[in-house]
């Protein structure tokens, strides 16, 4: 069960942290239908996703796939990635960062719906 009071709302949807830890950072994201996350690379961590609801398109560089319920998708660090629901339904995954750094200086976008890229 997720604690409803450790919910972090944005515009494409919202996660849950379920984990912190000085290497480790477990959530629990939820991407509306027809939205997706900004399109951006990490230096300092890596990025495990499992899809547990709905269906994912996934960016991975200029390479672009469809995952579904129990698929698993490795994100390197360096890599440009991008998780965007489609269908219906929300898609939900379990987000696994392992690295050095879990920060918010972190994130480099290239691309945001939001208006979020720096300039």
């Amino acid at each position: 069960m997720v604690d409803e009071s450790n919910r972090t709302d944005r515009p494409w949807g919202s996660f849950f942290i379920l984990e912190d830890s000085e290497r480790t950072k477990v959530k629990r994201l939820l991407v509306k239908p027809g939205e997706r996350l900004s399109l951006q690379s990490h230096e300092h961590r890596d990025e495990h996703w499992v899809i547990i609801r709905g269906r994912a398109l996934v960016t991975l560089d200029d390479q672009q796939l469809e995952y579904g319920y129990g698929e698993y998708v490795f994100v390197r660090r360096g890599t440009r990635h991008r998780l965007a629901c489609v269908g219906d339904e929300p898609v939900e995954i379990i987000e696994v960062q392992v690295g050095d750094s879990f920060a918010e200086e972190d994130i480099k976008r290239f691309s945001d719906d939001y208006g979020r890229v720096a300039e």
